[in-house]
C-alpha cells in the first residue's frame, strides 16, 4: 500500500509524517536575579520542567542555552542571538522552542518579536511551559500581554537598581566592586567596603615611588616585582596601566566615583592628600616617558628630524650581558641617518661637553661670587611669582567656600557640588604645588647653582659614578637641552654656565686680565 505524504503547515519544509520519531525541541532556561532563583524560577528547576514537558509530548530537548544570573548583558545578548541562529538552522527539524514562562524567553519586547517571527514565518511554535496558550489570536494576545508585563517589570527593575546605586554613593558608600586596596564584606546585612592590608601596602608604595623617587611606571613595576608584589595570582606582573589606573584613583583619598563625578565617600583613605595631589600635578606635566633609560631622556633631539633619543636595552645571548644604546626615535624610518651611540660612548661627550667649563682657580673664585650675584637679583622675579600663585590660590579657596555655602543652603544640588568642588580641588591642589615649588626655588637656588658650578669643575670624578638621577638633575640644571648631529652631542646651555664654556675674559681692580 502506498504510504501518503501530510501536507507541510503554511508551507513549513518539515515532514509531517514523523509520528514514529520523537519530536525535537530547543530550549532556554534564563535566571536574571538572586531574587528569582528563590522564587523557585531556577536554572536547574526550569531545565526539569523542560525536560518533563518535552518528554509528556513524546520528545527531547535536542540543544540547550542557559542565561545564568551572574551572565552580563552582553554575555546574554550572545546566548539570545545563538539561540535564534541554532533554530533558523534547524528549522527542518524542530517541532517547537520551549521556554518556562514568557518572562523566561526575552528580556524586552523586541526580543519577543523575534521569537513571534518564527513561529509565524518558520511555524517554530513558541512554547510556555508554565503559562501554556492556544495558537490562536486570543492566546497570543494572553502572551503578548505577560511579554508587556515582563518588559515593564525588567525595565522598572533598573530604574530601582540605578536608583538604588545613587542612594549608596549619595551616602558615601560604593555601589560595585572595591578597587585594589580595598576589599567588599557585608556587615548588618550592608555591602561595604574594608582597606585589604596586604593589597593597601603597595597601593601607598606606588604612590610614595611616583611622588618622591623619581620613578616612571615602568621602573615602578620592576621594583614591584623585585620587592615581591604580586597584583592578583592570575597575573601576578603589574602592567602599566594598571599603575595608571592607581595613580589617578581619587577613591584613595576617600571618595566614590559615579556616573562621571566624583562624590564624599565613608572608605577610609589609604592615600594622604598631599601625596595624591602632588601625583596629580606631575602626571599632569607629562614627566613619564616610555623608554626612561637614560639620564638624558626628555632633553636629547635627534639632530636630523627633532624628534626624542629613546633608549633600548639588548641583551646579547652568548654572555647574557646587557647592552645600552641610544638613538634617535624615528631610527628607522625611510632616509633617516642610522646613527646609534653605546652608553660608554655617550658619556664620553657628556665629559668632553663639562670639560669646557673647567677654569682656573682664580676664575673659579671670581664666578663663584658672579653667581651668587646673579641667583639673588633672580629672588625677586621668584617673589614675584611667588605673590601671583598666592593670589590665585586665595581666589580659588574663596571660589570653593562660596560652593560650600551655596550647597549647605541648598541651592545647589549634590551632583553639582560634587563636580564642581572636585575641580576647585584639582585645581587648588596644583596652584599649592606651584606656589610650594616657587618658595623651594627661591631658597635653594643659589645654593643649588654655586654646588653645580663647583660639581662642575670636577665632573671628571663625579659624573660617572653618579646614577641616573643624579646625572640628569647635572644635566637640567647646566644645559636647556642637547641635539645629537650625526654622532656629536651639541648642548645648549643654561645662563650663566654659557659664559663659563664660552670662556671668561675677567678683569681685576688693578686692570690686570686674568
Amino acid at each position: 500500500m502506498r504510504k501518503t505524504r501530510a501536507k507541510p503547515i503554511r508551507g513549513s519544509p518539515r515532514i509531517a509524517n514523523q509520528s514514529h520519531r520523537l519530536k525535537q525541541f530547543a530550549a532556554l532556561a534564563r535566571v536574571s536575579s538572586r531574587e528569582q532563583e528563590k522564587e523557585g524560577w531556577s536554572i536547574g528547576h526550569q531545565i526539569d520542567e523542560l525536560n518533563k514537558h518535552a518528554h509528556r509530548n513524546g520528545g527531547e530537548i535536542v540543544k540547550l542555552f542557559q542565561i545564568a544570573e551572574t551572565a552580563t548583558r552582553s554575555e546574554e545578548r550572545t546566548t539570545f542571538k545563538e539561540l535564534i541562529e541554532y533554530t533558523l538552522k534547524h528549522k527542518a527539524s524542530l517541532d517547537g522552542l520551549l521556554f518556562y514562562k514568557v518572562d523566561r524567553a526575552a528580556r524586552n519586547l523586541f526580543d519577543y518579536v523575534e521569537l513571534e517571527r518564527l513561529e509565524f514565518d518558520h511555524d517554530i511554535p513558541f512554547i510556555s511551559t508554565s503559562q501554556p496558550t492556544d495558537n490562536l489570536p486570543s492566546g497570543r494576545l494572553a502572551r503578548r500581554m505577560l511579554a508587556v508585563i515582563a518588559a515593564f517589570y525588567t525595565e522598572q527593575q533598573s530604574l530601582d537598581v540605578r536608583d538604588g546605586h545613587k542612594r549608596r554613593v549619595e551616602a558615601g558608600l560604593f555601589s560595585g566592586l572595591a578597587p585594589y586596596g580595598y576589599k567588599n564584606v557585608r556587615i548588618n546585612m550592608r555591602g561595604l567596603i574594608e582597606i585589604d592590608p596586604a593589597e593597601a601596602r603597595w597601593v601607598l608604595r606606588i604612590f610614595q615611588m611616583y611622588a618622591y623617587e623619581n620613578l616612571t611606571p615602568d621602573m615602578i613595576i620592576e621594583k614591584l616585582a623585585d620587592e615581591g608584589s604580586i597584583f592578583t595570582p592570575k597575573s601576578p606582573r603589574w602592567l602599566r596601566n594598571k599603575i595608571y589606573d592607581i595613580l589617578r584613583d581619587r577613591s584613595y583619598i576617600g571618595e566614590i566615583f559615579y556616573q562621571g563625578i566624583w562624590y564624599p565617600g565613608v572608605q577610609t583613605p589609604l592615600v594622604e592628600k598631599v601625596i595624591f595631589d602632588r601625583v596629580q600635578v606631575l602626571l599632569g606635566d607629562k614627566l613619564y616617558r616610555a623608554h626612561e633609560l637614560i639620564y638624558g631622556s626628555g632633553l636629547i633631539r635627534c639632530g636630523h628630524c627633532g624628534a626624542p633619543i629613546t633608549g633600548e636595552a639588548i641583551t646579547k645571548p652568548q654572555t647574557k650581558k646587557v647592552y645600552t644604546y641610544y638613538r634617535c626615535s624615528k631610527y628607522t624610518k625611510a632616509g633617516h641617518p642610522r646613527v646609534r651611540l653605546t652608553e660608554g660612548q655617550l658619556d664620553e661627550q657628556v665629559m668632553s661637553i663639562f670639560s669646557r667649563l673647567r677654569q682656573p682657580e682664580a676664575v673659579r673664585e671670581w664666578f663663584g661670587r658672579r653667581l651668587r650675584e646673579w641667583t639673588q637679583q633672580n629672588q625677586k622675579t621668584n617673589l614675584d611669582r611667588a605673590a601671583e600663585h598666592q593670589r590665585d590660590l586665595t581666589v580659588l579657596r574663596g571660589q570653593q567656600d562660596q560652593l560650600v555655602n551655596l550647597y549647605t543652603l541648598g541651592e545647589i544640588e549634590l551632583e553639582s557640588y560634587s563636580k564642581k568642588n572636585t575641580e576647585f580641588r584639582d585645581r587648588i591642589a596644583a596652584a599649592t604645588l606651584r606656589l610650594e615649588s616657587v618658595d623651594r626655588r627661591r631658597d635653594e637656588h643659589a645654593e643649588l647653582a654655586v654646588k653645580v658650578f663647583e660639581l662642575s669643575q670636577r665632573l671628571d670624578t663625579s659624573w660617572v659614578t653618579a646614577d641616573y638621577a643624579a646625572k640628569r638633575r647635572i644635566l637640567n640644571i647646566i644645559c636647556l637641552n642637547f641635539s645629537l648631529v650625526d654622532v656629536s652631542l651639541v648642548p645648549e646651555w643654561r645662563k650663566p654656565f654659557d659664559l663659563v664654556a664660552e670662556g671668561l675674559s675677567v678683569f681685576s681692580h688693578r686692570g690686570d686680565r686674568i
